[in-house]
């Protein structure tokens, strides 16, 4: 009867679940909402943390900061045009531009087509206008003339060139700036001191990328990347340095973090990328990224003393309960012994899960 009480397995069917309630009950009060247990454990095994830029390393409120125009281009009537084409888009620097220069009536637009990951072309008041990167105006064959020497300038400034054409013509180049988060270097510190490669995985322009990426010491940058090319820089990552933790925000995001190996969305971002992710963030805080690695470990470690004290707890009163101390000092361990060791073993597994919830990260 001892040899079955003490070799009942509570005390290790406690030692997971107990700790995973308790580690995401404490990450859900500092803000970290895992929302898929496993993601626990696959989160201590990741070697890299891609983020996306936009919303994420920055505020995602970006704005204009200067305007070039083409020779003989009249600004009111170009931006006007460019304004009434971005008055429905959702993308952050559509906002940008609408917020500058859409202070007066939008002209009458006719028809509008994103550009997925370059900009977007539209018929606005019967003129043709193309809004976007450097990349779109070649596709296009719009020559960019002297604009592309501004665009250059601008993006070596971590700003983000978008050009204007109208009737196939470049009419004007101005810049985007997008404030980098005041915790996005510690955040980007305090990961490179726990071992992990980082990147930065975006469709900004390159020399704005890297501007960003030196800024703030990151390892790899890949720019001017479709949604499809965020999921193969991704594979390519994982095969490189090991497991890949993906942070993202938008609705072009949300293809990555399905494929990462851990998806963490922003709270702040759109809903489909929450979906997507494993893990969700309730502020904008690239610092929300060190806390869940860091719970993670936490949790992670406390699973091990669990099952190995569970395991250690069985080892050890299984061969006493079984009589191997009788032949040399008589002892025998009573039932109602073994049936209070064993209660103490599940009492020991759960106050130890509940250590938890004093975890500061």
């Amino acid at each position: 009867v001892s040899v079955l009480i003490i070799a009942c397995p509570c005390a290790m069917g406690l030692a997971t679940p107990t700790s995973i309630m308790v580690g995401t009950g404490r990450a859900a009060e500092l803000g970290v909402l895992f929302r898929k247990g496993e993601a626990l454990q696959r989160l201590e095994e990741v070697r890299v943390v891609a983020i996306d830029k936009t919303g994420t390393l920055t505020e995602g409120r970006p704005r204009v900061a200067q305007i070039v125009m083409a020779e003989g281009a009249d600004q009111a009537e170009v931006m006007s045009l460019a304004a009434s084409a971005e008055q429905r888009s959702e993308h952050p620097i559509a906002q940008a531009i609408v917020t500058e220069f859409g202070a007066g009536e939008f002209a009458p637009v006719e028809h509008v087509r994103a550009v997925q990951g370059s900009g977007l072309e539209a018929r606005v008041d019967g003129r043709d206008v193309l809004i976007g990167t450097a990349r779109l105006m070649a596709e296009r064959g719009v020559p960019l003339a002297a604009l592309a020497t501004a665009g250059d300038t601008m993006a070596q400034s971590a700003q983000t060139p978008v050009f204007v054409a109208v009737d196939g013509e470049a009419a004007a180049v101005l810049s985007v700036t997008d404030q980098v988060k005041p915790t996005a270097e510690a955040a980007i510190r305090a990961l490179k001191a726990k071992g992990m490669h980082i990147a930065v995985l975006t469709g900004d322009t390159r020399r704005t990328a890297e501007a960003i990426g030196t800024q703030l010491g990151i390892d790899t940058v890949e720019a001017e990347l479709l949604p499809g090319d965020k999921q193969r820089a991704l594979a390519v990552l994982r095969d490189t340095y090991g497991p890949v933790a993906f942070v993202g925000d938008g609705i072009n995001d949300a293809p990555a973090l399905a494929q990462a190996d851990v998806g963490i969305a922003m709270g702040s971002g759109t809903d489909v990328a929450i979906e997507a992710a494993d893990v969700a963030l309730m502020s904008g805080d690239p610092q929300g990224v060190v806390r869940a690695l860091a719970l993670s470990d936490h949790t992670m470690r406390n699973i091990r003393q669990n099952l190995f004290w569970a395991f250690a707890y069985n080892a050890a009163l299984i061969p006493v309960a079984a009589g191997v101390l009788y032949p040399l000092f008589g002892l025998l361990l009573s039932p109602m012994l073994a049936a209070g060791a064993m209660a103490l073993s599940s009492v020991f597994v759960v106050s130890n899960a509940l250590r938890l919830r004093g975890v500061r990260v």
